[in-house]
């Protein structure tokens, strides 16, 4: 009996951001020696395609696939992208910054975030963002990548991107096309399964072609057309926890000051994004159709935008939660197939990256064991977990009460994990970050503090330090935060000089 029992056929259903996504991944990392890769898509089928924000983990993917940064920027017509601001949150009037990288330096072995709450207590600190650099730069339009400064600031510059997911998609498949994949254009009509085992062996077009496989990657999207309409896996929804359910989207003209940073608005019955490019601003209005019609969020979104439309509003329905399988049999669910978290902290596009690395960890062989199908289970299962926690925070802490869902947000209840990592913050201000879940401590003591959650005291541990020397020690480090804001180039100056699009 021969030994080889690799995949030697990965067939790709639907295109779009996560069907080429994984296209390129595979095409990289294993070739078309080691297995034939097709992707099925048909021109019919539209995409959602309203991804436009990342976080700068999507530089790793990147930096994998060994594409040029800049070149990525002006196929894509990017813009780059500090932190996320949000406005009127925690009540209306009130804005804060989530940003990327550090907050302050750890002194002491103790935690910044202790150091400044002892002063903000004590009436001495105002704003937390002062001394974010990516806060800082993004309140002034600043941006440029690290350089090597000693130990200034400028040495460690954290940053994501914004981009048109059309272009994003029509650019990795003009990479994965080069190395090998093959597109199979065409709608498939039925799905063949092994009469005995279930497992699929392949899909037919519309004109009779079948396209078989050995490995199947299910990108078709919130239908999940081989995971549930196959396989049935099953959906766990989390509507209770993160109410909204449908979005209304449309790009408007740019404006000449491009924001690097992406802004959330909180809205009656939920909240707007704008994410600027370099040629135009995309626009959305996540909302809860409980407590709003469509009509009303269309008139909500178009009344607040920077420019002129330049499309019709286009409804995108859907559904917090996560299949209950999201590798089942031979087929894996990469995408919008495998679940659906609000982009409110830009995190879709990150669950396809993470959903294809975790794949590549434990890529099967033939044999398709049943222990390493749980194992990516669990691990992907627990991940939609965390986020959704940090998600429901931002609907949780809020003082807002001028609306029926938002007062439904502010009283539900949470989860048990989500509870507990606001009764211990409220108590000293801390934050942990649990095992390898995404967002680390200093997130979220951004989110909570900007959340308006103060906390009863502070880690006792940051009387290390004397007041006075505390004072002085934050003071030297928001001037250097200040200078090395000032130092930074104009956002649109720095796209202009490096990755400007045609």
């Amino acid at each position: 009996m021969s030994s080889d029992r690799r995949i030697r056929r990965i067939t790709i259903v639907g295109g779009g951001t996560a069907g080429w996504m994984s296209a390129a991944t595979f095409a990289r990392l294993l070739g078309p020696d080691y297995a034939e890769i097709t992707l099925v898509e048909s021109d019919e089928i539209g995409i959602v395609g309203v991804g436009e924000a990342t976080i700068p983990q999507m530089a790793t993917f990147n930096r994998m696939l060994g594409i040029d940064e800049d070149e990525f920027l002006r196929e894509t017509k990017g813009s780059f992208k500090l932190g996320i601001q949000f406005v009127d949150w925690g009540r209306k009037g009130h804005t804060y910054f989530h940003p990327f990288g550090h907050i302050g330096l750890h002194m002491e072995g103790v935690s910044f975030h202790a150091f400044w709450l002892r002063l903000k207590q004590a009436g001495l600190v105002d704003r937390i963002e002062d001394w974010s650099l990516q806060a800082t730069a993004g309140a002034r339009g600043k941006f440029m990548r690290a350089i090597n400064a000693g130990r200034s600031p400028l040495s460690e510059i954290a940053y994501a991107f914004h981009f048109d997911a059309g272009l994003y998609a029509r650019y990795l498949r003009r990479y994965a096309e080069a190395r090998g994949v093959v597109r199979r254009e065409g709608k498939i009509t039925t799905v063949h399964q092994h009469p005995e085992t279930g497992f699929v062996q392949s899909v037919e077009l519309a004109d009779g072609t079948k396209v078989e496989g050995d490995l199947f990657i299910d990108c078709s999207g919130f239908r999940g057309l081989l995971i549930e309409g196959t396989l049935k896996a099953g959906y766990v929804d989390w509507s209770h926890h993160l109410p909204c359910n449908r979005a209304v989207a449309v790009p408007c003209e740019g404006t000449e000051a491009m924001t690097p940073y992406t802004r959330s608005t909180a809205r009656a019955a939920g909240w707007q994004w704008r994410i600027p490019l370099q040629h135009r601003i995309g626009n959305g209005h996540v909302f809860c159709s409980n407590y709003m019609s469509d009509d009303e969020a269309v008139s909500v979104l178009l009344a607040n935008l920077d420019g002129k439309p330049l499309a019709d509003p286009r409804f995108v329905p859907f559904q917090t939660g996560h299949r209950r399988k999201m590798w089942d049999k031979n087929v894996v669910a990469i995408g919008l197939s495998s679940g659906f978290l609000e982009p409110l902290e830009s995190t879709s596009i990150w669950l396809i990256q993470s959903g294809l690395s975790r794949l590549m960890a434990m890529f099967p062989d033939l044999d398709f064991d049943a222990a390493t199908r749980d194992r990516y289970n669990r691990i992907l299962t627990t991940e939609y977990a965390e986020i959704r926690d940090f998600l429901i925070l931002h609907y949780k802490a809020t003082d807002r009460d001028d609306s029926p869902f938002w007062d439904y947000c502010r009283t539900m209840p949470v989860p048990d994990r989500l509870q507990e990592k606001m009764d211990v913050f409220m108590a000293h201000g801390r934050c942990f970050r649990e095992n390898e879940e995404l967002f680390n401590d200093t997130s979220w003591f951004a989110v909570m503090l900007g959340q308006l959650m103060m906390p009863r005291s502070y880690d006792p541990v940051a009387n290390v330090l004397s007041l006075e020397e505390t004072k002085a020690r934050l003071a030297h480090i928001k001037d250097a935060i200040s200078n090395s804001a000032e130092y930074m180039p104009r956002h649109r100056d720095f796209i202009n000089e490096h990755c400007r699009a045609g």
